[in-house]
């Protein structure tokens, strides 16, 4: 039986409890074939001192989003995914609503994976642009 679009979202973020991803109530929303969509909620549990969103919850959603793309596309039984690099670019600030990261793959390898993350606003206004290395491990047993 193939599960619906809903019911894997539904598992992807079932399996973010007691995680970071909880702790930010970051929410996987949507996915295609070379994509994943998460958001993050703005407000004083990932704002700065001064009352704007972190960089630094920025770019756990970037990795988080962009991490487990590269998850949802592999056979997980078989290896699992490691972030081994990322960067990103601030460009605006947000104080409140959502942020919405998309994972879109630059390079979908057996081995390695390279992510473009793009955050946006609750308008669509480009907020950060992250990109991210994943690597595929093989689990041993």
């Amino acid at each position: 039986m193939q599960l619906s679009k809903e019911d894997i979202i539904a598992k992807a973020n079932l399996v973010c409890k007691n995680t970071l991803m909880e702790t930010l109530n970051i929410e996987i929303i949507d996915y295609g074939e070379d994509f994943l969509v998460a958001r993050m909620p703005v407000n004083s549990r990932v704002h700065q001192p001064d009352g704007v969103l972190h960089g630094g919850a920025t770019v756990a959603l970037a990795e988080s989003v962009g991490s487990f793309a590269s998850h949802i596309f592999i056979d997980t039984e078989k290896y699992f995914i490691r972030g081994i690099e990322i960067s990103a670019n601030h460009l605006k600030s947000v104080t409140e609503g959502f942020v919405y990261a998309k994972a879109l793959f630059l390079h979908k390898g057996r081995t390695t994976q390279l992510l473009d993350i793009k955050i946006t606003d609750d308008q669509g206004h480009l907020i950060s642009v992250c990109k991210l290395s994943t690597i595929s491990l093989p689990k041993t047993k």
